[in-house]
């Protein structure tokens, strides 16, 4: 793996567990592509430079089958992962008996890991609300241009190439008094609450989950699916996918929509019944705003890539581009509480 990117390391012997001035912490990479890591880490990966630890090998793995990342793994007391990250097996911790975190560059480590984790004491973090700062901002700006026409203005001054009386066009347009309703209370959808603050719109929200009290300091109205459904002028989607979440929006649910309304999917393409959508947008009576389908990838002859009243786009709400880098800084921030004896910030439960 010459070609990866990589840190200075040395051929010193294992380590004790603890981290102390002339024992660092010492950590493995594992993502894919490997290039990824300098995107996060900067270049040499320099965020990880940090004092009190120092890389067991010196570029990140694709796969913990080759016998350097075994060595690797037997040294470390900290994996650091990212998209595209191998998940490990029982074999791979039982050739890691030092390994006592995970710290993800990504939205949830669990996935990554075999149920005996926890039993091993092996401590997780993730940058999942790091990550829900992109998606919640790509959320306002479809919430904002959505109520604003912006999509149907875009497609009719396309068509007439001429002088558009927007009052007459489009004399509901705008967000004052529009309801936005939020499929959701999760990290994503709780920081497009807060930011909602600002805007002169009614929030409401079905989540199940979500009790009452929380529900009044977020200052949003809690209601049943179909009814939010109904009421709102542009429904955004912000639930985990699970069992109870998938293709929870389906035909009843986008019956139940106003015309004219929009529906935001930014959460997994399955959470909505995507048959059931197709049909409805047939009508032309709603708008969709997808950056999520399923799968995600849409065959070449999809019908989602040329309806007029569907904006698509190719998962790009999450971190991409600069924001990749603020993942990385979160990262480092917890590898330095490891080096120094603290608790995660982020832990992830998983159990």
């Amino acid at each position: 793996m010459t070609s990866a990117p990589g840190l200075s390391t040395s051929s010193a012997p294992a380590e004790p567990a603890e981290p102390t001035e002339d024992a660092p912490v010492e950590f493995v990479l594992a993502m894919d592509p490997p290039e990824l890591a300098e995107r996060l880490f900067g270049d040499g990966m320099r965020a990880l430079r940090i004092p009190g630890s120092r890389p067991a090998h010196p570029h990140p793995f694709v796969s913990f089958g080759r016998p350097e990342a075994r060595r690797a793994l037997s040294r470390a007391q900290v994996l650091i992962t990212g998209w595209g990250a191998p998940a490990l097996t029982d074999a791979d911790l039982d050739a890691a008996p030092r390994l006592r975190y995970v710290l993800h560059a990504g939205g949830q480590a669990a996935a990554l890991l075999p149920a005996s984790a926890h039993d091993r004491g092996i401590q997780v973090s993730n940058a999942g609300w790091v990550n829900a700062i992109p998606v919640a901002e790509f959320t306002m700006a479809m919430i904002i241009l959505a109520n604003k026409s912006t999509f149907q203005a875009h497609r009719l001054y396309g068509q007439r190439r001429s002088f558009i009386d927007r009052e007459l066009e489009f004399p509901t347009a705008g967000n004052v008094g529009k309801t936005v309703g939020i499929v959701g209370a999760s990290r994503i959808g709780r920081i497009v609450i807060e930011r909602l603050g600002g805007i002169d719109v009614d929030v409401v929200v079905y989540d199940p989950y979500l009790p009452a009290d929380e529900a009044a300091r977020l200052g949003v109205e809690l209601m049943e699916l179909n009814e939010l459904m109904a009421v709102s002028d542009v429904v955004t989607l912000h639930p985990p996918l699970n069992a109870a979440t998938t293709k929870m929006i389906g035909a009843e649910q986008l019956a139940a929509m106003k015309d004219g309304a929009t529906l935001i999917n930014t959460s997994r393409g399955l959470v909505v019944d995507q048959e059931a959508l197709v049909a409805e947008l047939r009508t032309g009576r709603i708008d969709a705003i997808l950056d999520v389908a399923h799968p995600d990838v849409l065959p070449r002859n999809s019908e989602l890539y040329t309806m007029p009243n569907v904006f698509l786009t190719p998962h790009i709400a999450g971190s991409m581009g600069s924001e990749i880098r603020r993942m990385g800084d979160h990262v480092a921030g917890e590898l330095e509480r490891v080096t120094r004896g603290q608790p995660l910030a982020f832990p992830e439960a998983l159990r």
